[in-house]
C-alpha cells in the first residue's frame, strides 16, 4: 500500500502544475504560520480596550463612540520604515470603505508631536491620526510596528495583523 502511494506521489510530482501547486501551498502554510506566530500574544475575541485620544487636528476620539461600524485601528511609529510604506495602503482603504467603516491610526513610540505631524504631512495621511500613549500600547499588547487591529461594530477585537498588510489583506480581514 505504501509503495502504491509513493508511486502515485512521484507520478503526480512529474506534472509541472502539481509541483507549482505544492510549492504554492507550502509557501502559503509558511506565511500563515508566521502570521499566527506574530499575533499569538495579541488580544482577540475580547472587548477592545476603550480610549479617548486627541487627534492631530485637535479633536478627540473615543473608541466606544465609534460602535456601529467596523474599526480598523493601526498602531505605528514615525520612525518605522514599514509604517511609512503602509500609510498609503491605509489611505487607499479609507477611500475604498468610505463611511461604512472607521480607519484610524494611533501614533505611539514617538519623541514629540512634531515627529507625528511631519510623518502625516510627508506621507499625505488622509485618515485620522490619534496621539497614543505607552499605556495604550501596552493595553493592546503592541510590541511591533505596524500592528493593526480589526474591531467589530460591537467593539470586540476580532483579529490582528503585524507588519505590512496589503489593501486586499486589510479588506479581507475587515470583512471576513
Amino acid at each position: 500500500m505504501l509503495e502504491r502511494v509513493k508511486d502515485v506521489w512521484h507520478r503526480a510530482r512529474e506534472r509541472w502544475w502539481v509541483r507549482q501547486l505544492m510549492d504554492l501551498a507550502l509557501v502559503g502554510l509558511v506565511f500563515l504560520a508566521v502570521m499566527a506566530w506574530q499575533t499569538r500574544h495579541l488580544p482577540t475575541d475580547a472587548p477592545a480596550p476603550d480610549f479617548t485620544l486627541r487627534t492631530l487636528s485637535g479633536g478627540q476620539v473615543r473608541l466606544t463612540e465609534l460602535q456601529g461600524k467596523p474599526v480598523v485601528l493601526a498602531f505605528w511609529a514615525p520612525w518605522c520604515g514599514v509604517c511609512k510604506a503602509e500609510s498609503s495602503t491605509l489611505s487607499a482603504l479609507q477611500g475604498m470603505v468610505g463611511n461604512s467603516a472607521h480607519v484610524l491610526s494611533v501614533a505611539v513610540a514617538y519623541e514629540d508631536e512634531e515627529d507625528v505631524r511631519r510623518f502625516a504631512r510627508e506621507h499625505s495621511v488622509d485618515y485620522p491620526v490619534l496621539l497614543g500613549s505607552e499605556e495604550l500600547r501596552r493595553a493592546y499588547g503592541v510590541e511591533q510596528f505596524p500592528t493593526t487591529f480589526f474591531v467589530t461594530p460591537e467593539g470586540q477585537l476580532e483579529r490582528a495583523a503585524v507588519g505590512y498588510t496589503t489593501r486586499l489583506g486589510l479588506l479581507w480581514r475587515m470583512w471576513l
